[in-house]
């Protein structure tokens, strides 16, 4: 008897410290997240929509959205403000959809909607990516960072690649490309690998 006494809050010790640290549910620190604090993956997803923009061709013209932390996840936003007609929308998911499968990233599900397709992806280091199309064919690009460090989050650093609506929302698409605005589909079949129907 003397021997369950002594061992039960042993036990129970240990899995109080299994469970301690963040308590939302699939957003346990690993790898090298667990070297990360708040400002560290807020960088980390910036650097990932960065390079996912830099992907597209031609160039689209964007802008930061809102910063949301929560007590131990940061999530990153930037906004299209290039028009994505409604042709041209499997062309622009299928070339991010190719660029995140080229780096590495797990492709969880795909929206094949025709008005709001949207594709959502996820980094081996746990970082989830995410592209919607909204309303009159904006691309709004978002990152979630998994579970860190609790620390203060400054605002990016990277300068958008036109107005930055800085405490204004940002506005509805309102920049014609001549590619991704057309409203005729591109000859060749669509890139992407669930066209919307």
């Amino acid at each position: 008897m003397r021997r369950k006494t002594m061992w039960v809050p042993a036990v129970l010790l240990l899995v109080g410290g299994l469970l301690g640290g963040c308590a939302t549910p699939g957003s346990e620190k690993t790898g090298v997240t667990a070297t990360m604090d708040m400002q560290d993956a807020a960088e980390r997803a910036d650097g990932m929509l960065g390079a996912t923009i830099d992907a597209i061709e031609p160039e689209v013209q964007w802008a930061h959205g809102q910063t949301s932390s929560g007590d131990c996840e940061v999530t990153r936003r930037r906004t299209v403000l290039t028009v994505i007609s409604e042709q041209r929308r499997g062309n622009f998911l299928g070339m991010v959809e190719r660029f995140w499968k080229k780096s590495g990233y797990e492709i969880n599900s795909v929206n094949a909607s025709r008005d709001y397709p949207a594709i959502f992806a996820r980094a081996s280091d746990g970082f989830a990516i995410s592209l919607l199309i909204g309303d009159k064919g904006q691309a709004f690009f978002e990152v979630d960072t998994p579970c860190v460090e609790e620390s203060e989050v400054a605002a990016p650093t990277a300068a958008p690649n036109g107005p930055a609506y800085e405490g204004v929302e940002v506005p509805r698409p309102n920049v014609r490309s001549a590619f991704w605005s057309a409203d005729t589909p591109v000859a060749s079949p669509s890139p992407w690998s669930s066209t919307p129907t």
